[in-house]
């Protein structure tokens, strides 16, 4: 007996903040945040322990790690890391990841 929620033109809360965001031009900066966010769930414990600071400036995710064999041991793994980021939250979000 109830209506259906495409037939009312009502919209699910998610949709909504999302019409929002795209509407203010703030999609990307939210979709940036959330990756900050989720650095430690997506790199593991042992990184992000190691991690000092995580920001994206001009597309780049830029990475401080406090430990020298971290840094090196994380190149190895950065193109697989970049791909699992582009995955998860599209592939404008970042082009490349920097590790200081």
């Amino acid at each position: 007996m109830g209506e259906d929620k495409k037939h009312s033109g009502l919209q699910g809360v998610g949709d909504a903040i999302r019409d929002l965001l795209r509407t203010y031009r703030l999609e990307k900066r939210f979709n940036e945040a959330a990756l900050i966010a989720a650095w430690p769930e997506m790199v593991g414990e042992a990184i992000a322990r190691r991690t000092r600071k995580v920001y994206i400036q001009k597309g780049v995710l830029y990475v401080e790690l406090n430990s020298s064999a971290m840094k090196s041991d994380f190149l190895l793994h950065k193109q697989h890391v970049l791909k699992l980021i582009q995955q998860k939250f599209g592939r404008d979000i970042i082009s490349d990841i920097i590790i200081r």
